[in-house]
This record gives structure tokens, sequence and C-alpha cells, in this order.
């Protein structure tokens, strides 16, 4: 069972002079629930090396039991600090594609010709790929087989337009990802605003907020298991 986690490379927060990037427990929570099922995970990036944290991370309500597992973890953060360059990875070989969110992937994922690529060859492969919070932004110009918008259709969810409002973020991001999901054509559902919400269509998993990132990961190793 390999899985390959995609993280943001972008580290500005629009125009406002603040930093942004990947938020460490939509991580870190799907990274040990693979680990501890026996996975091998590896890690990418659009640039490669170390991707950015959200700084808003070290408060300490953001805080859970994978992040101080994270911290403590020498040999997590050593992965994490050398991940891929994702224009040298490949599909092949992979079970199952998974990306964490935080605002960052907003910028770049959501316009990266090779994750757009990666993603449609694991989807058009009957592969499971899962993306938790803002990451289902990376789906924005994803396309089936058929040329058709990969959400079109389908059952989704992500970061919603009342999560972003409450974040005060709403003038920042390049769009919204409630706003997407459903002018691409998906049929968007939420849960209560910082809950856990997870939907799965087919092979594609998405979860709304950082609260759905574990048992989106848990989604993912289901179909795993099942096939």
């Amino acid at each position: 069972m390999k899985i390959l986690m995609v993280l943001t490379s972008h580290d500005r927060l629009g125009d406002t002079g603040k930093k942004t990037g990947f938020w460490l427990e939509e991580f870190a929570a799907p990274y040990y629930v693979f680990k501890d099922a026996g996975a091998e995970v590896k890690l990418a990036s659009p640039k490669g090396g170390q991707p950015p944290l959200e700084p808003k991370i070290d408060a300490p309500d953001a805080q859970t039991e994978a992040t101080r597992r994270f911290k403590a973890d020498s040999v997590a953060q050593a992965a994490l600090a050398d991940t891929r360059a994702l224009a040298g990875v490949s599909g092949d070989g992979f079970d199952a594609l998974f990306y964490p969110g935080g605002h960052g992937p907003l910028w770049d994922l959501a316009e990266d010709a090779d994750s757009i690529a990666l993603i449609e060859s694991m989807m058009a492969a009957g592969k499971t790929v899962s993306a938790v919070c803002h990451a289902p932004g990376a789906l924005r110009r994803v396309r089936t087989k058929e040329g058709s918008l990969l959400v079109k259709g389908r059952q989704v969810t992500g970061f919603a337009n009342s999560e972003e409002a409450a974040a005060q973020l709403t003038q920042v991001v390049p769009f919204l990802v409630e706003d997407m999901l459903v002018e691409s054509g998906g049929t968007y559902s939420k849960g209560p605003d910082w809950q856990p919400h997870v939907v799965t269509d087919g092979k594609l998993i998405t979860g709304q907020n950082p609260a759905s990132s574990e048992p989106a990961a848990r989604a993912v190793l289901a179909q795993l298991h099942a096939r």
C-alpha cells in the first residue's frame, strides 16, 4: 500500500503581506493514519523541498494529538523537509493520492499543470484521490478522460463559504472553494462549520475542513482495503 501526499509550495497570503502554506493538522493526522496502517507514504510539492507551514498552526487551539506527535517525530520532519518536486513524480506505483489543505493550494495547486496531470492519471487508472479543506481547490482544472470537469455531477465538499468568512479571508483568497465546486457542476454538501464532514463519490474523497482530515484518510484506507 503506497500513498502519495501532495502539499503546496505557496507561502504568500494574497496581497496581505502575510504568510500562508499548508495546515499542519491536515498533513499530520492523515500521515499517521496511513503510517500506522503500514502504508508507505511519499511526499511531493510543486517546488520540492520543505513546504511552507501556515503560521497560525502554532496557536494553542491549533494543537492536536497528531501535531504534537509530528513535532516530536524527527523522521517525519526530515521527510517533510525533503518533498519531491511534482514535475518528477508519476502516479505509477501509488495506490492513492491525498492533498492536505491550508490556503496555499488555492494559488499554486489549483493551477499547477503537473498536479492536474497527476490527478487526471490517477482517476483514469481507477485509483483513489482525496483532498481536504482548501485542497479540493486543486480539482479546479482537472478533467475526466472524456474532457468534462472532474467534479461535474459528483458529490463533493470542501472549505465552506461560512468558514472562510469566519477566517475573514473571503476577500483575500483567489476563489472560494465552495463556490468553485458548485460552479464546476459539483453537488456540494457541508456539515456544521469546523465539524467533520467527508464525502465519497466513487474514487474521489473530499473533506470539508481540518476536522475532516483524519476521517478522510480513514475513508481512503477503507477503499484500499476493499480492493
